[in-house]
C-alpha cells in the first residue's frame, strides 16, 4: 500500500460479482437489444440491518468502479471515496449498509465491450449494444433485488453517478426513499456533448483502435484514450484551481526549450494523467460510457416531467459546486426548479470552492458535512 494511502477505517475489501441476467432471460435495453448473460462487479460495507431497511447504494461517476473505500484485496489500492466511507464518516457503515456496483459497459468486472461476447467466442468490441443510463439502473436494480434489499435508505450519486441516483428516483419510486444528486445535471449541454464527441473521435482515430479490435491486434488506442482523458480531466478542474496549483511554472527546467517539449508544469500533469488513465481503462467502455451521458434527458418537455414525477416519493438532495463549469450550477438548479414545479421535496446547496467540477469527490468539508447530516436524519427515520 502506498505511503500516506488510507483504507484503515474500512480495512480490506473484495470484489464480488453477481449474475443477474442469462441468454434466456436477457436484459431488455432502451435501444430495443438485449443482453445476456449480465455480471456486475460490487463491493458491500457495513451490514444489512435485519429489518433490511438500512442500504443506501452509491453510483459512480464516468471513470469510476465497485470500490469505493478500504483497501482492495487483489490490488492494494484504496477506494475513490475512501474519505467518505467508514465508521462516523459521510456514509457511516455504524448506521448503513453501502452498496456500490461497476454499471453495465464498465471495464471493472462487469459485462461490457470487453467481455465474452457468446454468440461468437470474441470479445464484443463494438458489437456490444448502445446502453443507456436508464439500462445502467435497471441491472442496478436487479443486483439490489439478488441482495435481498427491498428499499433503499437512499441514492447517491455524483457526476454521472447524479444522473444514475435521479434515473433511480423516477424508475423506482416504491424503492427509493432519498436521492442525493451532486455535480451532476438533468441533460448535457450541446458543450458537453462537443466535449464527449472530440474525446470519442480522439480514440476512434487512433491507428490502433482497430474498429475497436485491438485486444485481438495485441494493442491499446493509448494515444487516442490518453488525449481524451486529458481533455476531460481539464474540464474537471476550475481555471483559478489550474492557476492556483500550477501557474505558469515551469516543469524540471529553468528556462522554455523554443520547441514542443513539455515547458510547463500544467502539460507534464495532463499527460500524467493520460498516461496513468490508459493502464487502467478501457477504451469501447469510454465510448459507450459517454454517449450514455449524451442520451440522458429525463425531463425533455413538461409532459414528460410531469408523468415521470407524478409517482416519486423520494427527498432530494441536490449540491452543486461554485467553480464547476462542466456541471455548473445554473443545471443543478434546473433540477431543483422542475422538482419544487411539481411539489416534490428538495434542499439545495451550493458550495464555494476553486477545486472545480472534481470537489464532488474531494475534502470540501462544508459538502461533506451536509451530506453527513442528510444521511444520517434518513438513518433515523423507521
Amino acid at each position: 500500500m502506498a505511503d500516506g494511502a488510507s483504507g484503515a477505517d474500512v480495512g480490506v475489501v473484495e470484489t464480488r460479482f453477481a449474475e443477474l441476467f442469462t441468454a434466456a432471460d436477457p436484459l431488455r435495453l432502451d435501444s430495443g437489444a438485449t443482453l445476456g448473460p449480465v455480471t456486475l462487479a460490487y463491493e458491500t460495507y457495513g451490514t444489512l440491518a435485519p429489518d433490511r431497511g438500512n442500504a443506501v447504494l452509491i453510483c459512480h461517476a464516468l471513470t469510476g468502479d465497485a470500490h469505493v473505500a478500504g483497501v482492495h484485496a487483489d490490488t492494494d489500492k484504496v477506494g475513490w471515496w475512501d474519505d467518505f466511507v467508514g465508521p462516523g464518516r459521510v456514509f457511516d457503515t455504524d448506521k448503513h449498509f453501502v452498496v456500490c456496483s461497476n454499471v453495465i459497459a464498465g471495464c471493472s468486472g462487469s459485462t461490457g465491450p470487453g467481455s465474452l461476447n457468446p454468440a461468437t467466442g470474441r470479445a464484443y468490441g463494438l458489437d456490444f449494444p448502445m446502453v443507456t443510463t436508464g439500462d445502467m439502473v435497471r441491472a442496478q436494480r436487479a443486483l439490489v433485488a439478488h441482495l435481498g434489499i427491498p428499499r433503499l435508505r437512499a441514492v447517491v450519486g455524483g457526476s454521472v453517478g447524479g444522473m444514475q441516483a435521479l434515473q433511480w428516483a423516477l424508475d423506482y419510486p416504491d424503492v427509493v426513499g432519498s436521492c442525493v444528486v451532486v455535480a451532476s445535471t438533468t441533460r448535457l449541454s450541446a458543450q458537453n456533448i462537443a466535449f464527449n464527441a472530440v474525446s470519442r473521435q480522439a480514440i476512434m482515430s487512433d491507428p490502433d483502435f482497430h474498429d475497436g479490435r485491438y485486444t485481438e491486434h495485441d494493442v491499446v488506442p493509448h494515444r487516442g484514450l490518453a488525449t481524451a482523458r486529458m481533455m476531460a480531466h481539464i474540464t474537471y478542474l476550475s481555471e483559478e484551481g489550474l492557476q492556483l496549483k500550477f501557474g505558469r511554472s515551469l516543469q524540471d527546467r529553468d528556462r522554455v526549450s523554443y520547441g514542443f517539449d513539455r515547458d510547463f508544469a500544467v502539460e507534464s500533469y495532463l499527460h500524467h494523467q493520460g498516461s496513468k488513465f490508459v493502464r487502467r481503462f478501457d477504451a469501447n467502455t469510454y465510448l459507450y460510457l459517454t454517449k450514455a451521458m449524451d442520451y440522458f434527458d429525463p425531463f425533455p418537455d413538461a409532459a414528460t416531467a410531469a408523468r415521470a414525477l407524478a409517482p416519486v416519493t423520494s427527498d432530494f438532495l441536490v449540491c452543486s459546486f461554485s467553480s464547476d463549469w462542466r456541471f455548473d450550477s445554473s443545471r443543478s438548479m434546473e433540477l431543483v426548479e422542475v422538482l419544487l414545479r411539481h411539489d416534490k421535496h428538495v434542499a439545495f446547496q451550493e458550495f464555494t470552492t476553486p477545486l472545480g467540477h472534481d470537489a464532488f469527490l474531494l475534502d470540501v468539508p462544508p459538502y461533506k458535512a451536509t451530506l453527513k447530516a442528510f444521511l444520517d436524519r434518513r438513518a433515523e427515520v423507521p
